[in-house]
């Protein structure tokens, strides 16, 4: 298949290069120049534009930073919609808010092309590994064409509903996941501060009721688990910065619903204090410093 993937950051260049390894003939377009020059060693083809990657695709991918760039990447003069030929689908796999997705949809509609969102889980590990969650939003026909191709990219595939369902499911996640990391750092952080071995309290908490991924499979306390970013510096992962992005998603999603969120408010301030000390950069697990600094 002719896939056009626009965005090759930490996620989109493993994702794009497991469809290389799949078979397929890539159309690659990003800024930047390494990135595109590493997966057309691979075999990928480089295009000037989106618009180009577009022409001649039978699927297009974005994997993208914020909303403002699907924005752009799509409806932009040198954009998608320019390119893309009538009838070929599109898949948004960035998290973003739900309305931009389907404002995107909406125009793209108007000329025969039908746009979904496909946010992930699972970090670089899973696109590296072809383990990611693909949550998709978009018509149960959509869903059923592009999901062999995520088939190759991830290991659950789900759909969750009409087009900006998937960005609901992935913020919805993340806003939990950002809390249940400082709940897990606030209990090491205890921990060691009242005296317990923290490899001891770790595996008191993943064997009893406080158990959940953030303890188990991403626990911030260094040396936990092996190959969690906690035992590497903090580095590589999940940036802070990228969960502030996500919680700030969250909770402007609820003020439009009415809806509280009062802890993902407070997860929110965090991280955003995080980002302010210069540290946006190093994995979220990293909050847990905050709790140290003190000690």
């Amino acid at each position: 298949m002719k896939i056009a993937f626009i965005g090759l950051g930490n996620m989109g260049a493993p994702m794009a290069r497991n469809l290389l390894k799949a078979g397929h003939h890539l159309h690659l377009f990003d800024l930047d120049t390494n990135a595109l020059a590493e997966l057309a060693a691979q075999g990928g083809h480089i295009k000037d534009s989106a618009r180009h990657a577009a022409q001649g695709s039978d699927l297009v991918i974005t994997m993208l930073p914020a909303a403002a760039h699907v924005g752009s990447a799509f409806l932009g003069e040198n954009g998608i919609l320019a390119g893309i030929a009538t009838g070929t689908p599109a898949l948004d796999c960035s998290t973003i808010d739900p309305q931009s997705i389907r404002d995107i949809a909406t125009i793209a509609a108007s000329q025969g092309v039908v746009v979904g969102d496909a946010p992930v889980s699972g970090g670089t590990a899973g696109a590296n590994a072809a383990t990611l969650t693909f949550m998709v939003g978009g018509s149960v026909q959509h869903y059923e064409r592009v999901k062999p191709v995520l088939a190759q990219m991830g290991r659950n595939i789900v759909h969750c509903g009409e087009v900006g369902t998937g960005q609901i499911a992935k913020l919805c996640n993340n806003l939990l996941l950002g809390i249940s990391m400082i709940g897990v750092s606030e209990a090491m952080a205890l921990g060691h501060a009242l005296g317990i071995d923290t490899q001891v309290l770790a595996g008191v908490i993943n064997s009893s009721t406080g158990s959940c991924w953030s303890s188990q499979s991403y626990n911030p306390w260094p040396g936990i688990v092996e190959t969690a970013p906690a035992s590497r510096g903090y580095t590589g992962g999940f940036a802070a910065d990228l969960m502030l992005k996500d919680l700030g998603l969250a909770t402007e999603a609820a003020r439009l619903a009415h809806q509280p969120v009062l802890l993902g408010a407070l997860a929110q301030q965090l991280f955003q204090a995080m980002s302010q000390r210069g540290e946006g950069g190093r994995d979220f697990s990293a909050i847990i410093e905050s709790y140290l600094s003190r000690h």
